[in-house]
């Protein structure tokens, strides 16, 4: 038996493939949509993919299912429960609680495992060479996590699928029960890991076992059902504003990318023509780097784990990008970004050395060091900006600070004053760059970006309100 798990860490997103090495057949589970990664595997293991499958529609990135199907032939084999809201709306082979197939000589049970979201599935799996009657693996999805399990509050926050939260936690549930029943040997090989916003406290490490979750994952614990749902729905990091688009695009046809796109190489003139029609430049240099010196308008999404998930924050489905990256760093940005379905880039400038050396302008971002903050927090013309998560906030701010989170934003523009000096803070500078910056595009000239962030301000000692209570540090 041959497995594989492929780890995406900018959406902390694990995958895999199975295979039968005696007959050649492999199957991939929840694939991410720059296919060719699995395609070179089993090639590399004497493996053709003869099977597709996904525990459920995500929400956090768009599937490679029908882009894998396209080059290999292969089927997809997808859940057909939930009712007749979650039904795929493109050809597959149906799975049902209770359902099996071989991939090979190995066996796949499918177990309906509702909860964080109505038609999740999981999967079942004994190596018959092996033990013909014991499983030996569970590949839970959204399920259970390491350490957590899925939430089940983004049909509702992320979708607007009122009604749909407590039912899913209450579903989650059920779920839970039938998994307790699992022996404690097999393992668990979930979808995501630490860093998804598909739960809120998963676990670092790639897998577990049934017996390590029942001692350590909180959601295990509980006896009491309405205590676990009170739980299961509090304390739930903010959903990125992408995850509704990936539900649908999951879920419906949509054009099917089976290759790396080409970008084209821009002109300053080109990005100039693009910024007059309000469409977006995003900068993926370093906050250091973009705050010395950027293109007017663009906005700094730095080309590091997190840049697939603000990229989905920050970005219209629907109105062309382009982007600022190296030579060397495109090929790595198309894959982020097509993974969350942004197929709208129309080509990138290289650096900035054309643009500056055609005599278009550049601006730089107004920063603020940590003693001349501490002289100005409390003072009536500054309004310091908590761009972190709202649990963030709760646990330990700078005191009089205002949280609005860097994604929510645009939302909130008719509250950030414009004659004052507003003070961006976040935890450690990447998102109050982001923020900053994305605020400079709408006009605002009266902003400064704090770079330190919180953990900087706590690190030194400075007053730190925690809820609404001032103590002194953390």
């Amino acid at each position: 038996m041959f497995f594989k798990q492929i780890y995406e860490p900018g959406l902390a997103h694990a995958s895999y493939i199975v295979g039968c090495q005696k007959t050649g057949q492999a199957l991939v589970i929840d694939a991410k949509r720059d296919v060719d990664t699995y395609i070179q595997i089993a090639k590399q293991e004497g493996l053709r993919i003869t099977h597709i499958t996904e525990t459920h529609i995500h929400a956090d990135f768009l599937s490679g299912s029908r882009e894998l199907a396209e080059l290999t032939g292969a089927p997809m084999l997808l859940s057909n429960e939930g009712g007749p809201d979650w039904q795929y709306a493109f050809a597959h082979e149906p799975l049902n609680n209770g359902s099996q197939f071989m991939v090979g000589n190995i066996k796949f049970d499918v177990v309906h495992t509702p909860g964080h979201t109505p038609e999740h599935i999981s999967f079942l799996v004994t190596d018959t060479p092996a033990i013909a009657d014991v499983p030996i693996m569970f590949f839970s999805g959204d399920f259970v996590f390491v350490g957590d399990v899925g939430r089940p509050d983004l049909l509702e926050k992320a979708a607007g699928m009122k009604g749909t939260m407590e039912l899913g936690a209450r579903q989650m549930w059920n779920s839970l029960a039938w998994f307790k029943t699992l022996p404690d040997h097999i393992q668990v090989h979930p979808a995501h890991g630490a860093g998804s916003a598909c739960g809120k406290a998963l676990g670092a490490i790639p897998s577990s076992t049934v017996g390590y979750e029942k001692l350590v994952n909180w959601a295990l614990q509980y006896t009491n059902e309405e205590e676990f749902v009170r739980e299961l729905l509090s304390g739930q990091p903010e959903p990125p504003t992408y995850f509704a688009a990936m539900k649908r695009l999951n879920k419906e046809l949509r054009e099917v990318v089976s290759q790396i796109p080409t970008l084209a190489v821009l002109s300053p003139i080109d990005i100039e023509q693009m910024l007059s029609k309000n469409q977006i430049v995003i900068d993926s240099r370093s906050k250091k780097l973009f705050a010395e010196a950027h293109i007017s308008g663009s906005i700094n999404i730095q080309n590091n784990k997190a840049f697939s998930t603000w990229a989905g924050w920050m970005l219209n489905y629907e109105v062309p990008f382009a982007l600022v990256v190296a030579h060397a760093d495109v090929d790595e940005l198309q894959r982020k970004l097509m993974r969350i379905g942004h197929d709208s880039a129309v080509g990138y400038i290289p650096s900035l050395d054309d643009w500056q050396q055609s005599g278009h302008p550049t601006s730089a971002m107004a920063q603020i060091t940590h003693e001349e903050l501490l002289q100005k927090y409390t003072d009536s013309d500054t309004m310091v900006i908590d761009v972190r998560g709202f649990s963030e906030h709760v646990s330990g701010h700078i005191p009089g600070s205002t949280n609005i989170h860097a994604g929510h934003l645009m939302e909130h523009l008719g509250e950030i004053p414009k004659d004052k000096t507003v003070v961006i803070s976040c935890q450690s500078g990447d998102r109050s760059s982001i923020a900053t910056s994305a605020l400079m595009r709408k006009g605002f000239t009266n902003l400064v970006n704090y770079a330190p962030g919180f953990a900087g301000w706590a690190k030194s000692g400075a007053p730190v309100e925690i809820g609404n209570a001032e103590v002194e540090s953390l």
